[in-house]
């Protein structure tokens, strides 16, 4: 007997399970459908000692912003997510929580092998303490010197192991933009660089809006105006569906 007061087959889906077979046929018909997508964004954050450590400004905002977007087309994203208060407004992002350039590199590598494309945007640092202090250093000296080791350099890493996969590596410069981004973009074998740099006018980090330029391996250049990082994000993900052909 159904609710209706006939007798036959028939009963609701549980609402879960409505919602998951409207979402999966959603996703078939978006264009990025069965496109694996890989990002990492943010700062690293390189101990010192338990209470201190050597970082940067990044905020992850234009990371997050390509994952949400790539996503929002119907593409699986991995997000490797440095520290940052910001977090993906699209459930469906999967997020790997990092702190270290380590951390960056084991859990960005161990995600490389099966996805299409790679947009690394981390700002991951340069060096690390050699020695970090298991305990609190205490201020006493006038001067500290810190020894620092190089960390592994993980876009240059991706680029001699790439197979299938469409690299897209990012260049923050001070000055001579776009000379340094076409040596990185050579160096560390990608298919495509994006060009920022910071300055009184165009700050990058931490700011809602950027300016950047594009320059892919036939050393073409393609200059977006200054605008959002959100509509920098559309710009982006429209720029290398194009050169993946979708």
């Amino acid at each position: 007997e159904l609710a209706s007061g006939l007798t036959g087959e028939g009963r609701m889906a549980e609402p879960e399970n409505i919602m998951r077979f409207i979402e999966s046929d959603l996703l078939v018909s978006l264009p990025l459908s069965g496109i694996e997508v890989l990002v990492n964004a943010g700062p690293t954050y390189e101990a010192i000692d338990p209470v201190r450590f050597i970082g940067n400004r990044s905020s992850g905002k234009t990371g997050i912003a390509l994952a949400d977007e790539f996503a929002s087309r119907g593409a699986t994203v991995t997000l490797v997510l440095g520290p940052s208060s910001h977090q993906p407004k699209n459930k469906s992002v999967n997020v790997i929580h990092v702190e270290s350039a380590q951390e960056m590199f084991d859990a960005t590598v161990n995600s490389f092998a099966n996805v299409d494309v790679a947009v690394l945007t981390a700002a991951v640092a340069d060096y690390k303490p050699s020695h970090p202090s298991h305990e609190k250093i205490k201020k006493s000296d006038e001067e500290l010197s810190l020894k620092l080791t190089k960390t592994k350099d993980i876009l240059g890493h991706l680029g001699q192991i790439k197979s299938k996969q469409c690299l897209v590596g990012f260049a923050l410069e001070t000055n001579n933009a776009t000379e340094y981004a076409i040596q990185k973009l050579n160096k560390k074998n990608l298919d495509m660089v994006v060009v920022n740099t910071t300055n009184a006018s165009n700050p990058a980090f931490g700011s809602d809006y950027n300016e950047v330029s594009v320059i892919d391996k036939h050393n073409k250049i393609t200059k977006f105006e200054f605008k959002s990082k959100l509509e920098i994000a559309k710009d982006l993900v429209n720029h290398i569906c194009s050169y993946i052909g979708k």
